[in-house]
């Protein structure tokens, strides 16, 4: 999906002070030095005391005062997530809504996995291409990786997760305008067979944590795997993240080897990973690298595409200059693959 030409996104992320270090989890026997080898992740962002919701709202305000924006003037509310929001029956939505002042706003949950950054980037941006006169769109996201719950450590293969919280402002502002980053096309691609991978095959449960106190995505992947087999499975993420990379450049009218293409920024799901199937399906489409910054937050849930984003837009070594594009790749269970194109104006 092309975005129209005055589509800008302000993106920000909010991440606890509170660190978790992959030094003390191998040395308390949370993960053996092999695996912290293999993800190659320095430290991971833990809320002590902040919910998820909470997080959001951080995130939230601070991208609305980046967009120099009231908050009553923000037309719609998109909260997304991937994990517990503190409370059994509620919207968490309209809790982000009301604690970061948009009270006129109509807020909206997406439920979409670790993709659900990209599934609300793009409700915002059709929200803006049908009603060009529809006013900003705050998005959010937030996760807690709490135990006993989750254990962001040991919880799943390859992956280790980070609290955080992100937000966007989406809106439409003049061409001329050098505020935040341009949306050039979002481009989303499904495989709904896929959704074994993250289910009980035996049975639906009747509430939550039926099955064990704690999250177990092992449990379920492996059970996957063994029928499947891994390399049919490693290939089919490969070939579809380079399909989606490709037509998210086609979209975006950009050449794959167009020298304003700086950088593709990866999902944060560590070194090995990016090594055996995001690099590899980078590579299949073009020369731009492929830059994974998950050292320091780990895997951020639905946050990764957000966080990604404010790392194009701040003052660090992931800044754009004027005119350069940028390609960010989002992935969540399910599975869904979004690829989302940006310049700096």
């Amino acid at each position: 999906m092309r975005a129209p030409d005055d589509v800008r996104i302000t993106a920000v992320d909010w991440l606890p002070v509170n660190t978790a270090t992959a030094a003390a989890a191998v040395a308390d026997g949370r993960v053996t030095a092999d695996e912290a080898d293999a993800m190659g992740y320095d430290r991971l962002p833990v809320a002590d005391q902040e919910s998820a919701p909470e997080l959001a709202v951080l995130a939230g305000r601070r991208a609305l005062a980046e967009a120099a924006l009231e908050p009553r003037t923000v037309r719609t509310v998109l909260h997304a997530w991937t994990y517990y929001q503190g409370h059994d029956f509620w919207s968490p939505a309209h809790y982000v809504a009301e604690r970061t002042g948009a009270v006129e706003a109509n807020p909206v949950g997406i439920q979409q996995m670790c993709n659900g950054g990209a599934a609300a980037l793009e409700a915002a941006l059709v929200r803006q291409m049908a009603t060009p006169e529809h006013g900003p769109v705050l998005i959010t996201t937030a996760d807690r990786f709490r135990e006993p719950g989750f254990d962001r450590w040991g919880g799943d293969y390859g992956v280790w997760y980070g609290d955080s919280g992100t937000a966007a402002v989406v809106e439409r502002r003049s061409e001329s305008s050098r505020h935040g980053l341009l949306l050039r096309a979002v481009h989303t691609e499904a495989a709904p067979d896929l959704e074994i991978v993250h289910r009980d095959a035996d049975t639906f449960q009747t509430m939550p944590h039926a099955a064990g106190a704690t999250v177990d995505v092992r449990r379920t992947k492996k059970a996957f795997l063994t029928g499947t087999g891994r390399e049919p499975f490693v290939r089919r993420l490969r070939e579809t993240t380079s399909r989606v990379v490709d037509a998210a450049l086609r979209e975006a009218s950009l050449s794959p080897e167009d020298p304003s293409l700086r950088v593709v920024l990866l999902p944060r799901l560590g070194r090995a990973t990016a090594r055996e199937i995001y690099g590899p399906a980078i590579a299949e489409v073009t020369s731009a690298p492929a830059v994974d910054l998950g050292e320091t937050t780990g895997h951020l849930g639905a946050g990764d595409l957000f966080s990604n984003l404010a790392a194009l837009s701040g003052d660090g070594l992931q800044r754009l200059r004027p005119g350069q594009h940028a390609v960010v790749l989002s992935a969540g269970a399910g599975f869904t693959w979004s690829g989302v194109v940006v310049r700096r104006p």
